[in-house]
């Protein structure tokens, strides 16, 4: 999934480091003949380069972003209370990861992006990732929450 550059930052061994609006960071070497990115090397080299786009495999794995903290959760819902919008394709604001809870039954979690059609459990639960359009559909009785995460800087 592209996500756009939003700022820089050095790791443990002064390597520079994208981070990208999903929260997620990734290596941004000078390394020729291999990786050919010379505008890493100056400040106004990194400069030019927000708002550009990287592929980052991490959203579509599922990754929630190791620095992210719980903010916020939903009410307990079932099959019953669940909100209709919850049902149809919908997406968590730009930066909001969330993560959905099982506490009984099963439910189904869609992402048709990915191809991801998966049955959530209290032991399976699901990773939503930011501005990635999804939908769940109880499978019979069901108790479960959504937990919201942000970037603690946020």
């Amino acid at each position: 999934m592209q996500r756009s550059i939003v700022g820089f930052a050095q790791d443990e061994v002064s390597d520079w480091v994208a981070i990208l609006e999903c929260g997620h960071r990734q290596h941004v070497r000078h390394n020729p003949p291999l990786v050919s990115r010379p505008w890493v090397l100056s400040r106004e080299g990194r400069a030019s380069q927000m708002g550009a786009f990287l592929q980052c495999v991490r959203c579509e794995r599922f990754e929630l972003p190791e620095h992210y903290k719980p903010y916020r959760s939903s009410p307990v819902f079932t099959e019953t209370t669940a909100p209709a919008s919850l049902r149809k394709d919908h997406s968590t604001r730009g930066g909001v990861w969330a993560r959905i809870h099982v506490l009984e039954g099963q439910l189904r979690y869609v992402v048709d992006r990915w191809g991801t059609d998966v049955t959530l459990t209290p032991q399976t639960p699901g990773i939503v990732v930011p501005d990635v359009l999804h939908h769940i559909e109880p499978l019979g009785p069901v108790r479960f929450f959504v937990e919201f995460y942000a970037s603690p800087d946020a």
